[in-house]
């Protein structure tokens, strides 16, 4: 059931209004666009990411030629009637270039004072290890290491672990934080590769709060 009022949509002197794209797993903004009434009505009807092309004077689903679709989760209207926002679900790159999102480009870095955390990290980073086994462009890592097949990855979580437990020997708090990372991202590779999403692994960690995070024993015969 449609519950956003078009009514309530201002569209400009072109009869468009722009649309922001967010992952609706991560967060992260994958794009911006534009849509005309008959895209949005098409977006909510199909729930398949759907724009007006400025520059073809035509409407446009997302992934139609290159497969990267995306699934509308929900769509909202800013406050003043002038914006849109599509949560997705984003099915390969949202960028033409092969990357995850069209805002690869930074202009300004983030403030090492005020950095986040890993909140939302691990899932970008899963998304992006997600869009490049499936697309596997030559130039990528990721591509390569698939190639490799699963124990290459295996072997590498192996040797980035023990580089772990020597920085933290070391008490080397660059190093450490350095080789964690790589350890973190080859045990996400191989998650994405077996099937396992951050998500599942949250939810594991979850259901251990609050407890002593031992295993139940398993029942005696």
């Amino acid at each position: 059931m449609t519950i956003l009022d078009l009514d309530a949509v201002t569209f400009d002197a072109d009869g468009l209004v722009p649309v922001v794209v967010q992952d609706a797993r991560t967060g992260a903004v994958l794009m911006q666009a534009y849509a005309d009434r008959a895209a949005l009505e098409h977006t909510l009807s199909s729930r398949q990411g759907t724009y007006y092309s400025r520059s073809r004077q035509a409407q446009w689903i997302k992934g139609e030629t290159s497969g990267h679709v995306q699934h509308v989760e929900s769509v909202d209207l800013d406050c003043d009637g002038d914006s849109i926002l599509y949560r997705v679900h984003q099915h390969g790159p949202a960028c033409h270039t092969g990357e995850s999102s069209c805002f690869h480009r930074p202009l300004l870095e983030a403030d090492s004072e005020t950095a986040p955390g890993l909140d939302g990290t691990l899932e970008r980073v899963y998304a992006t290890i997600q869009a490049r086994l499936e697309t596997l462009p030559e130039s990528s890592y990721v591509a390569r290491l698939h190639a490799g097949g699963i124990d290459r990855v295996l072997r590498k979580i192996s040797e980035e672990a023990g580089e772990v437990l020597l920085a933290a020997k070391n008490g080397d708090a660059a190093e450490l934080a350095g080789e964690a990372a790589d350890l973190i991202f080859h045990l996400l590779f191989a998650m994405a590769e077996v099937g396992v999403t951050p998500g599942d692994v949250a939810a594991v960690l979850s259901s251990r709060e609050g407890t002593t995070g031992l295993k139940a024993p398993k029942a005696a015969g």
